[in-house]
């Protein structure tokens, strides 16, 4: 029997409260699918892969267009769903919100914001908007009633902008700010995710694998561990 979106949901909140998951990242509807035939219990959207496979650059699709991948994955799967939405497709906390509603909707379980503008010479939001922007997220979801699991994710190690103290920082204020999950992509070596894990503590973290083993990772305290678009 294929599970309800509202089961979907409960699912993927359950696996943050504790162990750790591997919730790798496919980039079509097939690729989804054999993803939940080999077992995995969660699945996240690349917005890298999704964009590859249309033959696009990476952050060369629009809002719409990731709207529309992220129902076809849902409805292809039983398995919750997170979304990549890059930096929900606007600036200013209002059309984040806005835009965060309008992936609600689309049946997903979880969802991604970056601060990271796509800017070579500014690419990271400054610190208030950067923050606020994660709260209007927390706030729209929270007036959906749709129970979306919000990670706020700091972009710096892979934007040009490698300071771990800014990127702890930040998450702490992401999580002050409402984020449920927290997520440095870039961060590799064990005093880095220490770092990060223990600054947001009691609140998950997801880690990036770069190859590293599951094991390792679980062991340092990351709950979730993805593997992007590679």
């Amino acid at each position: 029997m294929p599970a309800t979106v509202a089961e979907k949901r409960a699912a993927f909140r359950r696996l943050h409260e504790s162990g750790c998951f591997v919730i790798p990242n496919p980039w079509d509807v097939g690729s989804a699918i054999m993803l939940q035939e080999l077992g995995f219990k969660a699945l996240a959207s690349t917005s890298a892969g999704m964009a590859w496979a249309m033959g696009r650059p990476d952050n060369g699709v629009t809002r719409d267009d990731v709207l529309a991948h992220l129902r076809a994955i849902v409805e292809a799967t039983d398995l919750p769903v997170n979304a990549d939405y890059e930096n929900a497709f606007a600036d200013e906390p209002d059309g984040v919100a806005a835009n965060i509603a309008a992936a609600a909707d689309t049946g997903i379980a979880g969802v991604s914001v970056e601060d990271s503008t796509g800017n070579p010479d500014a690419p990271l939001y400054d610190f208030d908007l950067a923050v606020a922007r994660v709260a209007a997220a927390r706030a729209a979801i929270d007036r959906t009633g749709s129970g979306v699991l919000l990670t706020a994710r700091s972009e710096g190690f892979i934007a040009g902008r490698p300071d771990l103290d800014e990127t702890v920082r930040r998450l702490k204020a992401f999580a002050d700010a409402g984020a449920d999950c927290l997520y440095a992509p870039g961060i590799g070596d064990d005093p880095q995710i220490t770092a990060v894990v223990q600054a947001v503590a009691p609140k998950p973290v997801n880690v990036l694998t770069l190859g590293r083993p599951v094991a390792e990772l679980a062991a340092l305290g990351a709950r979730r561990i993805s593997v992007g678009g590679s």
